[in-house]
């Protein structure tokens, strides 16, 4: 499980999947306000939560243990992308004309093209072990849907997926990644669930939200004795799998003497960014060290820049446990915006938590801005970023510009857009696929990544 990585130079340095997940819950100065009970108010308990999930599973949500040991069946399967590698954005660096050192730690090399594998291989082998035949889940963009649905084939499970219309109207490759994967997706709100049905009541035109597919994903589960719930983002459990990216990134730095100044990471429920961030503030909480981390949240979905702090259903019809996190409300449905991974009305509690402590900063991007960085570092790196991972490259192209020393940046590229092309094409040519004078043709969107660049 050794993977050639290159440094600064050019240099081969070996890298190897980890053997521990890191919970940022050991080291935290306070504790994270517990989930609650829907119907009593009172904190969860690991039965109130048997119907959902593997007890394995909801011991790690609870557990404050600073390192949990990756099944070597999880890590076999990690190796066949883990680790991802970490590179120097020279050519990026030479665009900005920045004194800054820009690293970006690249889950796009995973099979589905993100980071979403990462804890969707860990939740499919807890549920076959404990005999469970069938996950259902929800889906924004389709990536943590598709992980899921590689991640059932891979470990004997089937999937059900309900992705939010908005994506599933604009997104069939996603569709019909997780179809080849065996599963089944539907379009949410549908009328296959009570939830559904009432949401279509309500407004059936609506474009749908991820909090509405929860709802129907969640009731699909509970009503099916063989089937579990499968969350991709949100639950600490989640954002304990993802760690594995963090835990690459310090090594990988560590191995050529540098350390991070500051960390950018897109923030839609916040697997991405726990993912990466909590082993670098594991390391500032334990050893004094000061890596500044950046959320970088979707102006049309702004939870930690503009949500309130209190305690709120992870969806809309009121089934999951009130969690104490940054929101917008459970009832908030975000305009149809192209980085549909990220359009979620509220924030992981533990990252919410760290937010309260001042551990990380946050700000928002409107989709423009994050469409021109994409650009632009495509145009200067190669790799075409997926839109939600677009929020992090602004938010650190930015802080480059600005940048008067040689410090480091660090970027979590979450993942390629490759599936994404039609939402870069309704960019740059406007959504009638013409090219006009108001539209960002070719020369529009020079001037329009200029404008971050300054090139």
């Amino acid at each position: 499980m050794t993977s050639p990585l290159l440094d600064t130079l050019g240099v081969s340095v070996p890298s190897t999947v980890p053997t521990h997940w890191y919970n940022l819950a050991a080291d935290l100065p306070s504790p994270c306000p517990p989930a609650l009970h829907p119907g009593t108010r009172e904190p969860l308990t690991p039965d109130d939560l048997a119907p959902l999930f593997p007890m394995a599973l909801i011991l790690q949500e609870v557990s404050t243990e600073r390192w949990i040991e990756i099944p070597e069946q999880v890590r076999e399967i990690y190796a066949l992308w883990r680790p991802s590698p970490l590179i120097r954005a020279r050519r990026l660096e030479r665009a900005l004309g920045t004194p800054a050192r820009i690293y970006y730690k690249y889950e796009g090399v995973s099979p589905v093209g993100s980071h979403k594998p990462n804890t969707a291989v860990a939740q499919a082998y807890y549920n076959a072990a404990e005999g469970i035949t069938k996950l259902t889940t929800e889906t924004g963009a389709g990536q943590w849907g598709a992980s899921l649905a590689m991640a059932c084939s891979l470990l004997g499970l089937t999937c059900e997926v309900w992705q939010v219309r908005a994506s599933f109207d604009s997104k069939p490759y996603r569709r019909m990644q997780m179809e080849t994967y065996g599963s089944i997706c539907h379009p949410s709100p549908s009328d296959l669930t009570h939830a559904g049905r009432a949401m279509l009541a309500a407004d059936p035109e609506t474009t749908g939200s991820l909090g509405m597919a929860i709802s129907e994903a969640v009731e699909a589960a509970a009503t099916d004795p063989d089937a579990h719930y499968a969350l991709g983002s949100v639950l600490n459990h989640v954002l304990l799998h993802q760690s594995v990216i963090g835990q690459e990134a310090l090594a990988q730095l560590d191995a050529i003497e540098e350390s991070a100044d500051v960390v950018f990471a897109c923030a839609g429920g916040g697997s991405n960014l726990g993912g990466l961030s909590f082993p670098f503030l594991g390391r500032n909480l334990r050893e004094g060290t000061s890596t500044r981390v950046v959320a970088c949240e979707p102006a049309a979905c702004p939870s930690l820049t503009q949500g309130e702090y209190r305690y709120d259903f992870g969806d809309v019809a009121g089934l999951t446990p009130l969690l104490k996190m940054h929101t917008l409300g459970a009832d908030f449905v975000p305009p149809p915006i192209h980085a549909g991974g990220l359009r979620y009305h509220g924030m992981a509690p533990m990252v919410s938590h760290a937010v309260e402590l001042g551990l990380i900063d946050a700000i928002a991007v409107d989709q423009d801005t994050a469409f021109a960085a994409g650009i632009l570092f495509a145009r200067a790196e190669g790799i075409i970023p997926a839109p939600e991972s677009t929020h992090a490259v602004a938010g650190a192209i930015a802080h480059a510009r600005a940048a008067t020393e040689a410090e480091t940046i660090v970027i979590g590229l979450s993942g390629n857009g490759v599936l994404d092309l039609p939402a870069y094409h309704d960019y740059v040519w406007g959504p009638s696929g013409l090219s006009t004078t108001e539209a960002r043709a070719p020369e529009g969107t020079r001037a329009s990544a200029c404008a971050i660049s300054g090139c």
